[in-house]
């Protein structure tokens, strides 16, 4: 004798009950004569399965018994079965509709039921989310990464995995996973519900829903990200997304990756490096050395060293005039540098408390070994200081980890304080310059034209 069961999954649905599956196909081979079932509604809550079912187990000649109606299907008419199918059915509608009253009720309240990584559930309320520290520095780096130094979603994945940082599940980071990060606005309090909806309850059919109906709740509580970091966010993935429908694949790996424009096919300009006795780095288009000169006449090749003098006079002759690309752009690498240093003091004062709580504790210690306060004082007064030390070394290991994580080849005495400073092109990564440059187009003749970003738009 083997039971059979599918602890926790709908009986609505037979493709995602394997051991039912298991069961028909253990009828097929004919390893026992009949099926003792509790009830028709453990059998299957689906009229059209449940009859299709007890049909192939009639046809192998294998009676099912089910207990609470006292039926035994060989010999009978399916009639009685039907209207017992046809109940358990209608139940399986009735808590559906139920549940999806539940879900309206609690999208209205603006309350949270999934597990989100950067939160924890409070204990004994499945509904309100408290900010995990540490998982909180992590979507901080991520949108940093993402907004401030250029990296992709990708790329991002492999380096959290090469920290050893896992998902809320404990599994590795995929680009997706980072992707669902950066879109998503709870991190800025906003709470959205009411995205879809299930439209039959037998299959699981979902439909999206008109932003009109959705229900948005704020929850300033639950910020990590500011708004306008996150807005910026969004905006580069926009971005990003219009360069790969043309073809090309966001990188920025080099200072001027993706952003020149080929002048004729409107296609981005690759990165080429030629060594012969001396090493030559130039830029042509992609869209002529991937498709052929049929598909782009533009066989204009531009140095990188001389577009990299070119930008530092262009720099020096246009941005007196426009002050507000200085400041911009000043206050961002500043805010960048101000945030490793203040990471490097509340890592400094994590330090300081750590002794202090291990020298409290050993002082606790020694008063009980001179007979100063007993066992249960000391006890609990040792109690209290490991938990809070506990505490401190694990944010001190989070500040630790987030340190590693930033990235060590950008030099941190670069400041700026004058149009002179900003011309240091070669001090720059591609974050740097996407924060003056929208793009440079470059046509037939090896011309460019240079399009600086409005400060708005950083």
């Amino acid at each position: 004798m083997r039971l059979y069961a599918d602890a926790g999954l709908s009986g609505t649905k037979i493709k995602i009950r394997k051991e039912f599956q298991q069961l028909l196909r253990d009828a097929e081979l004919g390893q026992f004569e009949a099926v003792v079932v509790k009830d028709i509604s453990r059998f299957a809550r689906n009229t059209v399965d449940l009859l299709q079912s007890i049909r192939k187990l009639k046809s192998l000649g294998i009676e099912t018994i089910f207990l609470t109606a006292n039926m035994r299907v060989l010999g009978q008419s399916e009639f009685v079965l039907t209207i017992f199918g046809a109940l358990a059915q209608e139940e399986s509608a009735n808590i559906s509709k139920r549940v999806k009253f539940g879900k309206m009720e609690n999208a209205k309240k603006g309350r949270v039921p999934n597990l989100v990584y950067g939160y924890n559930k409070l204990c004994g309320d499945c509904f309100t989310l408290e900010i995990n520290e540490e998982e909180a520095a992590t979507i901080r780096q991520i949108f940093l990464w993402y907004t401030q130094e250029g990296y992709g979603s990708a790329r991002i994945a492999k380096m959290l995995n090469g920290q050893g940082v896992l998902t809320k599940q404990g599994c590795s980071w995929s680009q997706t996973a980072v992707c669902r990060i950066l879109t998503n606005r709870l991190y800025t309090g906003i709470v959205i519900n009411g995205k879809e909806e299930v439209t039959d309850f037998l299959t699981s059919a979902r439909r999206k829903l008109d932003e009109t109906s959705w229900y948005i709740c704020e929850r300033p509580e639950l910020r990590i990200i500011p708004q306008g970091v996150f807005d910026l966010a969004q905006r580069i993935i926009r971005e990003r997304g219009t360069i790969k429908k043309g073809g090309s694949r966001h990188s920025g790996r080099h200072l001027f990756s993706n952003l020149i424009r080929c002048g004729e096919c409107g296609g981005m300009f690759r990165r080429t490096v030629r060594t012969y006795n001396n090493t030559y780095i130039r830029w042509s288009c992609g869209g002529r050395s991937d498709k052929g000169a049929d598909y782009c006449k533009n066989s204009a090749k531009i140095d990188e060293n001389a577009l990299v003098n070119a930008l530092k006079h262009y720099f020096i002759s246009v941005l007196p005039a426009k002050k507000d690309i200085l400041k911009s752009f000043a206050a961002d690498v500043r805010a960048q540098y101000g945030q490793e240093t203040q990471q490097r003091d509340d890592e400094r004062l994590l330090e300081n408390r750590r002794r202090k709580l291990i020298a409290s504790r050993e002082r606790y210690i020694k008063l009980y070994a001179e007979g100063v306060i007993t066992l249960g004082e000391v006890n609990a007064k040792v109690a209290s200081i490991d938990s809070e030390l506990r505490a401190a070394e694990e944010m001190l290991a989070a500040h630790k980890r987030n340190k590693a994580l930033i990235r060590p080849e950008r030099n941190s005495g670069f400041e700026i304080s004058c149009v002179e400073d900003i011309a240091m092109v070669h001090d720059m990564c591609n974050a740097d310059m996407r924060r003056i440059l929208r793009f440079i187009v470059v046509d037939m003749d090896g011309g460019a034209d240079i399009y600086i970003k409005d400060p708005s738009e950083n």
